[in-house]
């Protein structure tokens, strides 16, 4: 019966985001001009997607073998599973995005208002936000009745450790879940990786060489990289978006599956054990919770969508997310308390009674929601720190770029404290059971928030096409206002994904201790890891100086493809002069084929480095070394990512704050000094910072999926045991 309201949930999601794609299909796309930038950009767009997939699902398949070779036959379909959901997120929002941004600009120059063109944005954003929440459902439900209900993997006679063919020991239900988010995650960081190298690629290149040395305004037709740049939105601030927050909700989600049966089963023979059907409900909790907050975020996209929208974007798209955020809380409230009401709690730790997994998800919600308003402060230039970076122009690029970097690091402190108080507030209340549900309300209206997070990059190519067709300036002059709100709450959005990464990791990370019990091992374990061990400390050490490296990975990787594009642009206008002049037309197709061709071939070893390295020092070094590996990578990861996330965003809307008319406005010399600023930063808030939530999940959940091995096989205990 409970299972009705995740199938509710899926349907509507799906239905909605579908009659919202064809809603804004059947809209008018324009002039011709206009069709026809669309169509290029939407050409290569699809090109990319497709290529990528290619590269990235033969190797979803090698590791499906793998695992239900090496684990299990369900562990290795479910990964396939995830991978197909996150995927498909993906593929659908990118869709939507290339046939929405054209859509955009025509409404901005058909009405000439603000709000009428804000909802055709978001009615765009609203597919892959809808998307994103459905398929991560639609796949967690399959699993649930398919392995769960069918296979019985959730019966009292499963929820056992058991050992396989070649020793490995876990839970069924616990290795089917985290192979469904391990294919989640696998596809989100390529798509991550690989959207963010190609975006950035595109988007330095077109403003170093068309903006700084030719000084053609952004998204000038004639720059050769401009229709590359727009690509790039697309593939990787919407594809790669949608496929990142989905591996977030679903990572969210199964910590408290995994957390849960790990509990039961190592309890079962203490004086007070978790009882078997306790333990169901807790595994059922978040698929309910999660599916509450996708019918909640349904209500609350409908409620911008069905009303006249005022001409202040941030507090209409602020109004849809805080709708979907009270009625998340509220409805859950009524849920929580008759989903566990007569349920004997003694043995769970449930400090407030019946509602206190409600309490703990809701104090998620409340610090998701702070550190996103901590992020609106550290980067809309409607607040200090931005206005400080945008003024700091007038100086020169170097100290755009260090004021830049002082905001962005002093912008970690508050949100870490944040996310302190709630792990201490949430573990008080429900214990790790609590954390792990803190986490899941963080992300539960996952689907407004990805919408609002979506409708910035549409906004920003509809931007591009009206440059490009040389529509009326106040055309642009809208589109750019969408924009820069969207820099803000993309910036939202991160936040809220590493939040839930840290709370979701710390979940994991009890689940790996508790990964280490043997079959018959039925007495709880004790969740320790001695950090003064030498191997632990040294595992710490590494761990924190592994964001670093793959961060600077990244950053090559983007700065080697950005050298190729700036090549490309200055041989074009070094040999073709006519092109500045407006007589010839630079070739886009060009620069596409760099982009493209850099971020297929970059973003393999990074994405390689987050599955092989817990593996490599598992097998070296043992479990130890890899508990304190994954601290240092969790802790390390969490401040670097708020730091380049926020400090990118503060770059790039201190140049719309010089854009928009202030400290000599566009073509001064403070504007030059700020795009540069903002050039620095892309890298770190579009591709370093999202991918590094997903580096600390798949390291967890390949951790927890193969502690059991070597924590008894590993070089160390070979010759020192």
């Amino acid at each position: 019966m409970m299972f009705l309201i995740p199938i509710i949930a899926i349907i509507f999601a799906l239905g909605y985001a579908s009659y919202n794609f064809y809603r804004v299909k059947h809209m008018s796309d324009g002039t011709p001009l206009m069709k026809e930038i669309a169509l290029a950009i939407k050409e290569g767009a699809d090109a990319f997607i497709k290529h990528e997939y290619k590269v990235i699902f033969p190797i979803a398949l090698i590791i499906a073998v793998i695992l239900g070779g090496v684990v299990s036959w369900y562990t290795g379909v479910a990964f396939i599973l995830g991978a197909i959901m996150s995927a498909s997120a993906g593929f659908i929002g990118m869709k939507i995005a290339t046939i929405s941004n054209v859509r955009v600009s025509n409404a901005a120059r058909e009405t000439k208002s603000l709000g009428s063109t804000l909802k055709v944005a978001f009615r765009g954003g609203s597919v892959m936000g809808l998307c994103v929440g459905g398929f991560a459902l639609l796949g967690l439900t399959i699993v649930y009745i398919v392995f769960g209900r069918i296979l019985g993997q959730t019966t009292s006679e499963q929820l056992v450790i058991v050992s396989n063919h070649i020793g490995i020991n876990f839970i069924p239900f616990t290795m089917t879940v985290s192979g469904y988010a391990l294919g989640c995650s696998i596809i989100a960081m390529f798509d991550r990786v690989g959207g963010g190298i190609y975006t950035k690629a595109a988007d330095m290149g077109a403003d170093l060489v068309g903006k700084t040395e030719a000084g053609i305004p952004e998204d000038d037709p004639r720059n050769p990289a401009t229709i590359a740049d727009n690509v790039g939105d697309n593939v990787g601030d919407v594809a790669g978006l949608g496929a990142d927050l989905l591996e977030s909700f679903v990572g969210a989600i199964i910590s408290s599956v995994v957390l849960a049966s790990y509990m039961y089963y190592t309890n079962l023979s203490s004086s007070n054990p978790i009882t078997a059907e306790l333990t169901r409900k807790l595994i059922l909790f978040p698929l309910l919770f999660a599916s509450t907050g996708l019918i909640s975020s349904i209500i609350g996209i409908i409620s911008l969508l069905s009303k006249k929208v005022s001409d202040h974007p941030h507090k209409e798209l602020n109004m849809s997310t805080w709708i979907s955020a009270i009625l998340t809380i509220t409805i859950n409230g009524v849920i929580t308390w008759f989903f566990f009401k007569n349920t004997n709690l003694a043995s769970i730790g449930f400090y407030a009674g019946t509602l206190s997994p409600w309490i703990a998800a809701a104090l998620g919600i409340i610090s998701g929601i702070v550190i996103g308003q901590l992020a609106e402060y550290s980067t809309s230039y409607d607040y200090k720190p931005t206005q400080k970076v945008s003024a700091a122009s007038r100086e020169g690029a170097a100290l755009n770029i260090t004021e830049g970097l002082g905001s962005g690091m002093k912008s970690v402190f508050l949100p870490v404290v944040v996310l302190g108080i709630a792990i201490i507030g949430s573990n008080a209340i429900a214990g790790l059971y609590g954390v792990s549900m803190a986490a899941i309300g963080m992300l539960s209206f996952v689907a407004s928030t990805v919408s609002v997070d979506t409708y910035g990059p549409i906004a920003d190519n509809a931007g591009g096409i009206s440059e490009m067709a040389h529509l009326d300036p106040n055309v642009r002059k809208i589109t750019d206002e969408l924009d820069a709100v969207g820099n803000t709450t993309a910036a939202i959005g991160k936040g809220f994904a590493i939040g839930s990464a840290s709370l979701a990791a710390l979940s994991l990370f009890a689940s790996y201790l508790y990964a280490q019990a043997e079959p018959g091992q039925t007495v709880g374990i004790k969740l320790i890891l001695n950090m003064i061990n030498t191997l632990t400390l040294a595992g710490a050490l590494v761990g924190a100086a592994l964001p670093y490296l793959f961060s600077g990975i990244l950053i090559e990787a983007v700065s080697n493809a950005a050298r190729k594009m700036v090549q490309e642009v200055r041989r074009q206008f070094r040999n073709n002069p006519g092109i500045l002049t407006g007589k010839s037309k630079p070739d886009y197709v060009k620069c596409i084929k760099i982009s493209s061709a850099g971020a297929l071939s970059e973003m393999k070893l990074p994405a390689l480095l987050a599955v092989i390295t817990p593996l490599a020092t598992g097998f070296l070094f043992g479990a130890e070394f890899v508990g304190g590996l994954l601290i240092g990578t969790t802790l390390s990861a969490i401040m670097l990512a708020l730091f380049t996330a926020n400090a990118g965003g503060s770059w790039d809307n201190g140049k719309k704050y010089i854009e928009d008319g202030h400290h000599g406005g566009k073509g001064s010399e403070a504007h030059s000094a700020s795009i540069i600023g903002d050039t620095v930063g892309d890298p770190l808030k579009d591709t370093v910072g999202p991918s590094l939530d997903i580096l600390i999940k798949i390291m967890s959940v390949i951790s927890l999926i193969t502690v059991s091995i070597f924590v008894k096989y590993n070089l160390i205990s070979l010759f020192f045991n």
